[in-house]
């Protein structure tokens, strides 16, 4: 590149960005300003290319305007939670070494950097995504140029602009899901993206309403987000022509009930990484015929199974979106390649058409007594019952077998507790070692800021019961 990296410079005339919450909305032109107003003051401040920026605005739009006017002057955007407590906010900035805290403000933060900008080049880094718990030692996973506009072109070259032309993105913007895929994407592809992240229960009865009435063609989100809409809202109008579905498993089940509601059977259950960037590929409803864990093929890119002999195995992956690496742990980028392709962490076999069916995390598998047993199929198992809502797997301690398999699960309302019951269909439908020993009967399963259940936080939820 020869010039600085000018997201605003690349959008179409009719991209727009739509504040649901408050009804304003930007055009491009308007986009442009706002970016530019903030490239100004940023300049103004003194700052110096390559510099670390954390981006932690509150509102969608003026987190959005941040990060385009980071890139603008040559600064690295670190995506962060606007929500982090200042422990965590503390921890992100020994680890990125940002100087800028472009949000709100914390204690003894400085507010500017001193130097001159340079041109961002084409593998740069451009963006640092905070991806594990901020309250240890962070790790950030870096996106080039080059990486970022991979992702998005692949995205749009199979998705079309046509059904980008009205998205809803109902997710946070400070990871990857919700940035590149539902806001980059659709950008770039001349769409009105309509910011609404995380809404609470209370806006939910609103949600088809809002998708009916704005006439909404495309929206990506989480499987916990469904099981909340499905409940709390009505159908809308079968506006929708293509929805995802991310970041943690797919049930058959809820795939089915998603499309009902939905109107559409182009509901795609997703399969992506915050380390490519986001989407790796995905497959469709109709295609899946009844599988579980189908995501399809890749969107440019490969994909490959490490295995010892046997169909299943750690699924890896070429992309032309992969990141340059995690901010500086070189430990972490050995380990997290071999022989030039990513190790994804997830457990998949390939169907006699090369397509990836997924079966869980590694992580997350369970041993018990040598048998290997995914915590994910489990999850999918429970929520088949008409009594479970939802359901999460994991391994306990066992003096005989090592481990056993557990499951704390949420029951629909009204639904009493008998585990013995459960225990007995699960025993009609799985092998012996893949029926839960013990059952949890819990409110609600907690998960992280990513709508991602974390398995060893529910198990000390559990133990403390």
């Amino acid at each position: 590149m020869t010039q600085n990296l000018s997201f605003t410079a690349m959008l179409p005339a009719t991209a727009t960005l739509v504040d649901v919450r408050s009804g304003s909305a930007l055009d491009a032109a308007g986009i442009r300003q706002r970016v530019n107003e903030k490239a100004a003051a940023l300049s103004q401040n003194g700052v110096t290319s390559g510099a670390r920026a954390v981006v932690a605005e509150l509102n969608p739009v003026d987190y959005l305007v941040a990060i385009f006017a980071c890139w603008q002057v040559g600064l690295v955007a670190v995506a962060v939670n606007p929500g982090l407590r200042p422990e965590e906010c503390e921890n992100v900035l020994q680890a990125t070494g940002a100087s800028l805290w472009l949000g709100p403000q914390r204690p003894g933060m400085e507010t500017a950097g001193t130097g001159s900008s340079t041109p961002l080049r084409l593998d740069d880094p451009a963006l640092i995504l905070m991806t594990s718990g901020t309250t240890g030692r962070p790790k950030g996973i870096v996106h080039s140029v080059r990486s970022l506009f991979a992702r998005v072109a692949l995205n749009i070259a199979e998705i079309g602009p046509a059904v980008l032309r009205e998205t809803l993105c109902v997710l946070p913007v400070f990871f990857g899901h919700g940035l590149i895929g539902n806001v980059l994407t659709p950008l770039l592809a001349g769409g009105r993206v309509h910011l609404w992240p995380s809404p609470a229960l209370s806006e939910l009865a609103g949600f088809a309403g809002y998708l009916t009435s704005n006439r909404i063609s495309f929206m990506s989100s989480v499987p916990s987000f469904w099981k909340l809409a499905l409940r709390l809202s009505a159908r809308p109008e079968a506006v929708l022509q293509r929805v995802h579905v991310g970041s943690a498993p797919l049930s058959i089940e809820h795939w089915r009930a998603i499309a009902e509601w939905c109107g559409t059977r182009r509901v795609f259950n997703m399969f992506g990484m915050t380390e490519t960037a986001n989407w790796i590929g995905g497959g469709s409803l109709d295609e899946a015929e009844a599988r579980d864990g189908y995501v399809g093929r890749p969107w440019g890119g490969s994909v490959a199974i490490a295995s010892d002999g046997g169909a299943r195995g750690e699924v890896l992956v070429q992309s032309p979106s992969m990141m340059l690496g995690y901010w500086q742990r070189p430990d972490l980028d050995e380990a997290a390649f071999s022989n030039g392709w990513f190790r994804t962490g997830d457990i998949g076999e390939l169907d006699s058409h090369g397509n990836l069916i997924l079966v869980g995390r590694s992580k997350s598998e369970i041993n018990r007594g040598g048998i290997k047993i995914q915590a994910e199929e489990i999850d999918m198992l429970l929520e088949r019952h008409d009594a479970i809502v939802e359901a999460c797997a994991f391994g306990i301690p066992d003096a005989i077998a090592g481990e056993a398999v557990a499951a704390a699960i949420v029951l629909a309302e009204g639904v009493p507790f008998d585990p013995e019951a459960l225990k007995a269909w699960c025993r009609a439908r799985v092998r012996d070692e893949a029926v839960p020993s013990r059952l949890f009967a819990v409110a609600a399963i907690p998960r992280n800021d990513r709508g991602k259940i974390v398995r060893a936080d529910v198990r000390a939820m559990v133990e403390r019961q």
